[in-house]
């Protein structure tokens, strides 16, 4: 138990120095790629969406910010296939053409499992990494426990932060509302 809290702890300080790092990193134009998938989404999708945005690209009039944006696109479609499924907690990918310091180009590519599971869907080309979902990963460890009823049955959840898992689920086949009944004619 104390092996795994140590884990996550440094996963913690991982992230936060990537963060850190991502927040501080620019680029030129649209060159910059945010790209963050749920549990439950398919790389497929993703792959597809990714060749449809190449197209789009291709039309963009600057052919310095056009050739960044479609080397990033690139970048991040040879990433995914990396991958045949989305992992267990979702997907965080940023890649694209930062500026250092000295104003010289670099080409980087981050993609990793978080921790926790990730319930944002995210794509973004920008002048800068988006990490505000990764931000809510870190903030609330606090976990609600829910009880849902209704007249098909019940369900037990616990909620912390973004993420939702659902403990117990079972459905009820009670009688409906009935058509026969209701008010009497002799009331006058």
């Amino acid at each position: 138990m104390a092996d795994q809290e140590a884990d996550t702890n440094i996963e913690i300080w991982k992230i936060k120095k990537l963060i850190k790092g991502l927040e501080s990193a620019r680029g030129n134009g649209t060159s910059m790629i945010s790209l963050i998938m749920p549990p439950r989404d398919q790389v497929s999708r993703v792959t597809k969406m990714l060749g449809d945005e190449y197209g789009t690209a291709s039309n963009i009039k600057s052919r310095v910010n056009r050739q960044s944006v479609l080397s990033a696109i690139t970048s991040a479609q040879q990433r995914l296939k990396l991958y045949n499924k989305v992992p267990t907690n979702g997907l965080v990918l940023y890649t694209g053409t930062i500026v250092n310091d000295d104003g010289k180009e670099k080409k980087v590519t981050f993609d990793f499992e978080p921790f926790r599971p990730i319930n944002a869907s995210l794509y973004l080309c920008d002048n800068k990494f988006h990490t505000g979902a990764l931000n809510e990963l870190l903030e609330s460890d606090d976990k609600f426990g829910f009880i849902v009823m209704d007249g098909n049955g019940t369900l037990f959840g616990t909620l912390s932060g973004n993420t939702r898992e659902v403990l117990h689920k079972f459905t009820v086949d009670l009688p409906k509302k009935h058509g026969r009944g209701g008010q009497s004619a002799s009331f006058r």
